[in-house]
């Protein structure tokens, strides 16, 4: 615990001298945001209940890039239906290999594979599980907008010029790479898994939009899950988001600071065919952070407190999310 909380630090920390730093020092350049325009999001864990699909697959950069990631989630789990009931504490933390590759100016393909490594802490009595997670792979089509062309000019070489509008279409698949043990769907926090077992639909629709200096990005996602070889099929799940970032430029760096609200609508979970109670709920998230690019190199960090929640009849209770990631754009 004591490590954690230094960690917490030092991110904060680093969040703050890069602020300060680009407030000081930084050259704003017009068109700064031009590359930068959107955020894309995607189901980043197990994909399990209590793992949120808005926490963000993609970076503010939108560049191609193959990197790596670290995720940190806590959550308390009260064992009985009084106020003085036992709690058990979950302690998630992943490690994805992830990366976004063009397949050309307007199709691209994002793919990550997680490694879990979660640990629960009941009466005292530590139980840990890890391995490799699900595997999720998904295609997106982008449609990008430009400016309506003024009448009276002419343009010999007839380029059209974005208007830093765009929306983004994704398919894509979570596989069943992760090992799933019925023995832990008893446990008030079924999300505690390292898989699912079951083979998962992803459909995605976001707006985004980019320019000199700020950006917007949007999504909505839906997660069709299936049922596994144990009949059991964790609940369909609707996510969201919204982030707003803004765009410091140097000649050998740039940094985007960014704030946003998320949220996670799940449904009842089912075994053989029929809904397990207190297996839905709903949460809504605020997060900051930045992340700063250095030539090819890309750095970032972001912090999670949740606002409202009421997860499986309120005896789940998220308490944060840290995400730190270094990427290689190519």
């Amino acid at each position: 615990m004591k490590d954690l909380q230094n960690f917490k630090k030092i991110v904060v920390l680093t969040l703050f001298v890069f602020l300060i730093t680009n407030n000081s020092e930084a050259h704003e350049k017009k068109g700064s945001c031009s590359n930068h325009e959107t955020f894309s999001f995607f189901c980043d864990l197990c994909g399990c209940s209590t793992s949120s699909g808005s926490f963000g697959f993609g970076t503010l950069s939108n560049a191609n890039f193959v990197g790596v990631r670290y995720i940190y989630q806590n959550f308390e789990s009260k064992n009985g239906i009084f106020e003085n009931s036992p709690i058990s504490k979950e302690s998630f933390n992943t490690y994805q290999l992830w990366a976004q590759i063009p397949i050309n100016n307007s199709f691209y393909v994002s793919a990550n594979l997680p490694y879990q490594d979660l640990t629960r802490d009941f009466n005292n009595v530590k139980e840990n599980i890890n391995g490799i997670g699900d595997a999720s792979l998904i295609g997106w089509y982008k449609l990008p907008f430009y400016k309506k062309q003024d009448e009276n000019t002419v343009d010999f070489n007839n380029e059209k010029i974005a208007s830093g509008h765009s929306l983004q279409f994704g398919v894509g698949v979570k596989l069943p790479t992760g090992k799933f043990e019925q023995r832990l769907s008893d446990n008030v926090n079924p999300g505690f898994q390292v898989g699912t077992g079951s083979v998962d639909g992803i459909f995605s629709l976001g707006y985004n939009y980019g320019g000199n200096k700020y950006g917007v990005n949007t999504l909505i996602s839906y997660y069709l899950k299936g049922e596994n070889k144990n009949n059991y099929q964790f609940g369909n799940q609707l996510s969201y988001s919204v982030n707003v970032f803004r765009a410091f430029s140097t000649q050998k760096m740039n940094i985007m600071p960014f704030v946003g609200i998320s949220g996670d609508v799940y449904n009842e979970i089912e075994q053989y065919g029929e809904a397990l109670k207190d297996t839905d709920g709903t949460i809504v998230n605020a997060s900051f952070g930045s992340e700063l690019a250095i030539e090819k190199f890309i750095f970032g960090a972001s912090y999670t407190l949740p606002l409202s929640q009421s997860l499986f009849g309120d005896n789940v209770e998220s308490k944060q999310r840290i995400s730190v990631y270094v990427n290689f754009a190519l």
